[in-house]
């Protein structure tokens, strides 16, 4: 410690999670007590959330970024970062935090048609009360198992009424239950179970009348659990399960149309029974109890049908989470209680809408007001420089009984600051502060020279530094934010890795996968690509890009002297290279790139014609034409005069952005069967001085994800500060 003066926290890295804990660290009312300093590799924050922008000012993202509506802790921080940086709305496009994001009620899916083909099917998610990150009303938790449960079995007969063909008779009369956390009376469930029992034994609910009065009694008996014996509930569920798939299943599925809802209620049905027979209310940790069930093993086992494990629904659960080992379509693999975690918080939790989109980039919206508003703080940023390793102090020099601590962080400086001082990152784009794709080189000593030698400041294999620079506990530091990747702890941490048997399994089971993603600027809009409708975003489509959303929303904030009609985004995951490769193995950046551009121009030749039919000459030749070269629309054609005209055919995809993120800090954390366990709490007190922070971590919501991050950054900072409290870590339920 400081002694008497402030304690200084070095943060490494500045993605969602670093800059959760440095929001945390550094509120007001903690008085200047901690003295926090964040060090970054190259020239912006954001971790795998940065975007850049590029000619005529496009956006240009690792990926496809969009919040959903239950990211309580993400949203409640940046609306107070924005409240506290205070823009003045008539000269700021993004002065508050509703101008930055607006609602995407609309989701896609498509599927395999019958006949050959896709069947698209676009859904409409209504407005849900209250907005994300409002105060949660008191003694209001709807973030347990059991909410969750009573809005599956509400589900269930909402589903089955909308599927009936004649009006149900009377439902069971249901007791008051406004407080989840109480079953009813004893002699109301007996009833219940009376009534069950007899409708069973009477076959009564063959009729589609008597199957919504079976759903309504599910939904009373669900919100009783575990207030009785789980048979009576096994009982009534497996029996309802096995009446309404053998009187729906074969008539549904005939209709392409209905066949998605008997899919969701199929799965329905195998979650409340799983639910009951696996006692997950009764256990000490909840879901976590099937984390080591891959989750379509888990709903087989349940009863539900091979044609729901197989439906857009279940695949785009999959496609959204990244969710495939090694970047293999046919690895799929998602632990059972973190994916039904996932998906029963983002169907019944949301506030305002399922889906938020960014009026612009994440980084013009989340990181440059984060970036400002910690400056005003007295945050300090070192920029270029990257981290090389985590030293601990020498196991003898420790006294009986004394925890093992971080005694030193090695950096390699990557660039010095001409003059000095700190680096200035933002630049303006239509009154927008906003992060360049490339490093501003004129703020670096011998900027030139770095730019012609191509220096990639960002790349694990560019390994070129022109200093170097060791912190020392007690001198320079007293904690440590460890906010990197898990994807870069084999590399940064290797003493601990030699020490430690748990950080030696965490880094072996949670696993990472490369992702790839691209975006293209086209002069036809939507409509006469053949889209027929409004802005989604859609997922569960054909490999190699499974995942689109069309952001045409985007181009008012972009610059460019002729905006293009439409601009779209897709992502997916990305095979891993065998062997891994080498570290001293710089080529392997462009050779993944080069996948990736492959990869993208076969996607838009072969495939993308079954969402935009009139993108194409005829399906396998796309229509090159319509793409807009950036850098052609920055200079001008008055500039362009005696130049080379633009490039043509396949070749004008070069003018577009595309990426492969295979940096091990930009590998996306998968949540496999199994490996949740693994996972190190930021709250973990083995090392003296050093807490971790990022969405590999135990935080728990075990996934890749803006919120897991923010939890994990609120988490690492209450391991320092004891602030925030773990009740206001909205969803955290650990003990």
């Amino acid at each position: 410690m400081n002694g008497d003066g402030p304690v200084r926290v070095a943060v490494i890295g500045s993605g969602c999670a670093s800059v959760a804990a440095a929001f945390e660290l550094t509120r007001p009312e903690h008085g200047g007590r901690y003295q926090v300093t964040i060090y970054q590799t190259g020239w912006r924050m954001g971790g795998k959330g940065a975007s850049g922008r590029g000619p005529a000012g496009r956006i240009e993202e690792h990926g496809l970024h969009v919040w959903l509506g239950f990211y309580e802790n993400a949203f409640r921080l940046l609306r107070e970062c924005y409240a506290e940086l205070g823009r003045d709305p008539a000269s700021h496009p993004c002065a508050d935090w509703r101008d930055a994001f607006f609602d995407a009620p609309l989701v896609g899916m498509v599927d395999a048609a019958e006949s050959g083909g896709w069947v698209r099917w676009t859904s409409y998610f209504p407005p849900a009360p209250g907005l994300p990150g409002d105060a949660l009303e008191p003694g209001s938790n709807p973030f347990t198992l059991r909410s969750y449960l009573a809005h599956v079995a509400a589900l269930l007969k909402t589903l089955l009424m909308d599927l009936q063909t004649r009006p149900p008779g009377p439902t069971p009369a249901a007791p008051a239950l406004d407080d989840h956390d109480n079953p009813p009376p004893q002699t109301v469930v007996e009833s219940l179970a009376a009534q069950c029992a007899d409708w069973l034994r009477l076959g009564a609910l063959a009729a589609a009348a008597a199957l919504i009065e079976a759903a309504a009694l599910v939904e009373v008996v669900v919100r009783a659990l575990p207030g009785y014996p789980e048979n009576v509930a096994l009982r009534l569920l497996h029996g309802l399960a096995g009446i309404v798939r053998a009187q729906l299943e074969g008539l549904m599925c005939a209709d392409a149309g209905v066949r998605c809802k008997w899919e969701i209620i199929d799965l329905v049905l195998a979650i409340l029974v799983g639910s009951v027979r696996f006692k997950l209310l009764l256990a000490p940790r909840g879901l976590e109890a099937i984390d080591d069930y891959e989750c379509r093993d888990w709903l087989r086992l349940n009863g539900a049908s091979e044609r729901s494990l197989q439906s857009p629904f279940v695949r785009g659960l999959y496609d959204l989470a990244l969710a495939y080992e090694d970047g293999d379509p046919q690895r799929p693999g998602l632990a059972a209680g973190q994916a039904l975690r996932g998906s029963l918080r983002m169907f019944f939790t949301y506030r305002g809408a399922m889906f938020w989109k960014m009026r612009a980039g994440m980084g013009d919206v989340v990181f440059a007001p984060f970036y400002e508003v910690l400056k005003r703080r007295g945050v300090q940023f070192r920029f270029f420089h990257r981290l090389e390793n985590v030293a601990l102090a020498d196991e003898v020099s420790l006294a009986p009984g004394e925890k093992p601590y971080v005694q030193a962080l090695e950096f390699d400086v990557q660039a010095h600051i001409a003059g000095g001082g700190e680096y200035q990152p933002l630049v303006d784009i239509k009154g927008l502060p906003c992060w360049p794709a490339q490093p501003d080189h004129a703020q670096l000593v011998d900027g030139e020279r770095l730019r012609d030698e191509g220096c990639a400041f960002e790349s694990h294999w560019d390994r070129r530094c022109v200093d170097r620079c060791t912190l020392q506990v007690g001198r320079d530091f007293d904690f440590v934010v460890l906010g990197v990747s898990i994807g870069a702890i084999p590399h940064v941490c290797r003493e601990i890795l030699a020490r430690d048997d748990r950080w030696r399994a965490m880094v072996q089971h949670v696993k990472t996968v490369a992702t790839q993603a691209f975006q293209v600027w086209l002069n036809e809009d939507m409509a006469q690509l053949g889209w027929p409708g409004p802005a989604v975003t859609l997922s569960a489509f054909v490999k190699p890009f499974d995942t689109w959303a069309d952001m045409r929303h985007v181009l008012p904030l972009e610059a460019w002297r002729e905006p293009p009609q439409a601009v779209a985004y897709f992502c997916n995951v990305l095979a891993d290279a065998v062997p891994e490769p080498d570290r001293a193995d710089s080529g392997h950046p462009a050779l993944q790139r080069e996948i990736v551009r492959r990869n993208a121009v076969g996607f838009l030749n072969e495939q993308v014609h079954h969402l935009w039919p009139q993108a194409v000459h005829a399906p396998g030749r796309f229509r090159w034409e319509l793409l807009v070269d950036g850098t052609a629309d920055e200079q001008g054609a008055a500039q362009a005069d005696g130049a080379a005209g633009p490039p043509e055919g396949e070749a004008r995809f070069a003018t577009q952005y595309w990426t492969a993120n295979v940096n091990p800090s930009d590998r996306y954390v998968l949540a496999l069967p199994g490996s949740l366990k693994h996972r190190i709490s930021p709250l973990d007190n083995s090392y003296d001085n050093l807490t971790i922070a990022g969405d590999w971590t135990d935080c728990g919501f075990n996934e890749g994800c803006v919120e897991a991050a923010v939890m994990s950054g609120r988490l690492a900072a209450h391991a320092i500060s004891q602030s925030p409290p773990l009740e206001d870590i909205i969803g955290y339920d650990h003990p």
